[in-house]
């Protein structure tokens, strides 16, 4: 089949790298795309966020399938378009992708579906939503409602913080439409953890667990981001865990949004926190995680096309059974400096194919554009290293000696990535890797 990928970071050179593996795939193409898709498949410029511009784009191309990466064009109804044009699509569409793009229909339909989640107050009045806290006790979360690029989400350490971050983002609107409605959430003390599930509209079938790391900082420091780094698998999450979660966290979900008239199709990702309590769900995503991707997708060894073609036909149930390399997978970010602040672009990187000739190495571009015969930086996030290895120590071994042979000025980096996994036996072990 001919495979349209829309995106340009690096959870699309991960789908792209897998695709282009995949048997049943004949062409691909990427839409736009970055330098490291440019080298498994073509690079086609357009507005992924265009409904009209993708339409076309598929036809031309005789696209098979199109499979939709960020969220963006998720909820801006590229999925409906082309739903309408008849061509085959891998996301939701916009009414279901409300479960990324409202935090607040994401709380009403956990509540409807009976999902375990966090306590929480939804309003549009600063003055009402000050107040609230009130309900709740410290930390307080403060939720823009809307898409903010993975940096919507405020931790606050008393009332005054708070009350300063609702200021922020009802009054000074410092995440534009986002956060004209806010959600104050009950605190969620444990790991978190990346759950994903493919859907077809009826059913869902769970993938493997993930753990990323947001915050900018070793330990945990600093402000959030879209994912410093991930790793998969995760110790504490075992296979008799993942069917459990999805039979109650995904699966009523899919059939939530089913009798809601709003079937889902697509991946469908679960934040999770285990807490003292038990598992709850902290958000759900429309889309593979970034740079969760990056560790899942190399760790896939069925034909990826075949599966998510499926699902975009309402089959997965005929699709084949999932198999996984055992191998573990550790994914190391390599940011512009100043991200996720301001950051600079253009600057010369160096080192990629010393880097991709480690052994058991992957290097998956983000934010990367080709001039000439030199890669840029194009993005705060600019690579995700993967390493791969036998245990999650050898492949973080592996991801950070990849990573050392890649440079560009202000180039920035966790070192704790994958340090000590949830659920590890001997976390210091890994630490000391």
């Amino acid at each position: 089949m001919d495979v349209l990928v829309l995106g340009g970071g690096g959870r699309e050179h991960a789908l792209c790298w897998s695709l282009e593996r995949a048997p049943s795939v004949d062409r691909l193409v990427c839409a736009p795309g970055n330098a490291g898709t440019a080298e498994v498949a073509e690079n086609r410029d357009v507005d992924a966020t265009d409904p009209a511009a993708v339409v076309a784009l598929a036809r031309e191309v005789g696209a098979d399938l199109v499979v939709i990466g960020p969220e963006a064009p998720l909820v801006a109804g590229v999925a409906d378009a082309l739903a309408e044009a008849a061509i085959p699509v891998f996301g939701p569409s916009a009414a279901a992708a409300r479960l990324e793009g409202s935090k607040a229909f994401a709380k009403d339909v956990m509540a409807a579906a009976g999902v375990a989640t966090a306590g929480s107050w939804t309003g549009t009045d600063p003055d009402e939503a000050i107040a609230a806290l009130a309900g709740f006790r410290p930390p307080y979360v403060v939720k823009a409602d809307g898409l903010a690029a993975g940096k919507g989400v405020r931790i606050c350490a008393d009332e005054a913080e708070a009350a300063g971050a609702i200021e922020e983002a009802m009054v000074e609107q410092v995440f534009g439409e986002a956060g004209r409605r806010v959600v104050l959430e009950e605190f969620l003390s444990g790991p978190e953890v990346s759950l994903f599930a493919l859907a077809d509209g009826r059913s869902a079938r769970p993938l493997v667990a993930a753990q990323d790391f947001k915050r900018a900082l070793d330990g945990d420091g600093g402000l959030n981001t879209g994912g410093m780094g991930a790793y998969s698998p995760v110790p504490a999450v075992d296979e008799a865990m993942v069917e459990g979660l999805s039979a109650s966290a995904l699966t009523p979900v899919v059939a939530e949004l089913e009798a809601r008239g709003t079937p889902y199709t697509g991946v469908l990702y679960a934040g999770l926190v285990l807490t003292s309590a038990g598992v709850q769900v902290l958000e759900f995503n429309a889309r593979f995680g970034d740079p969760e991707a990056q560790v899942i997708l190399p760790r896939l060894e069925t034909d990826l096309a075949e599966l998510l073609a499926a699902c975009a036909a309402g089959e997965l149930a005929s699709a084949p059974a999932l198999s996984w390399d055992e191998r573990a997978c550790v994914t190391v970010v390599l940011a512009s400096g100043g991200y996720p602040g301001a950051y600079e672009t253009g600057k010369p990187i160096e080192g990629l194919d010393e880097a991709a000739a480690v052994p058991g190495a992957l290097v998956f571009h983000a934010g990367t554009r080709r001039q000439g015969g030199q890669v840029l930086t194009a993005g705060g996030r600019v690579l995700a290293v993967s390493g791969r290895g036998a245990t999650i120590a050898q492949a973080r071994a592996t991801a950070y000696r990849a990573a050392d042979a890649i440079h560009f000025e202000g180039v920035h980096r966790r070192e704790d990535i994958a340090a000590a996994p949830t659920g590890a036996s001997d976390p210091t072990a890994a630490e000391q890797a």
